[in-house]
């Protein structure tokens, strides 16, 4: 099972920000695979679902940026899910809008 994490910030005033990229590819990944992502708990809205072959899990932490690890940890926690099956999408300063960086550890500097 993987989780799939959109970061963002859940009050309306950043709905249409950069820091929302992550709320708002969830929103397209839910869309696309038919995943409802409306169920509350773990300090944050979720959903599971099948993309590609694989169970997923989606979601979208309803704490502000700063504070989405927790909502992170409690959902791993309660599902079970190993490091190397997390997936966080977040708006990168250091890269240019529409540029994708993936990696798996580190600060901005690593890729």
């Amino acid at each position: 099972m993987y989780l799939i994490v959109g970061l963002g910030n859940p009050e309306q005033d950043y709905s249409n920000t950069r820091h929302n990229m992550g709320f708002n590819t969830i929103n397209k990944l839910a869309k696309q695979y038919e995943i409802e992502v409306t169920r509350n708990n773990f300090k944050g809205l979720y959903g599971s679902g099948i993309i590609e072959g694989e169970k997923v899990i989606l979601l979208k932490p309803q704490t502000f940026m700063n504070s989405s690890g927790e909502s992170i940890k409690e959902i791993m926690q309660f599902y079970k899910i190993e490091e190397s099956n997390l997936i966080v999408i977040y708006d990168d300063i250091d890269i240019e809008p529409g540029i994708i960086k993936i990696r798996k550890t580190g600060g901005p500097r690593n890729t």
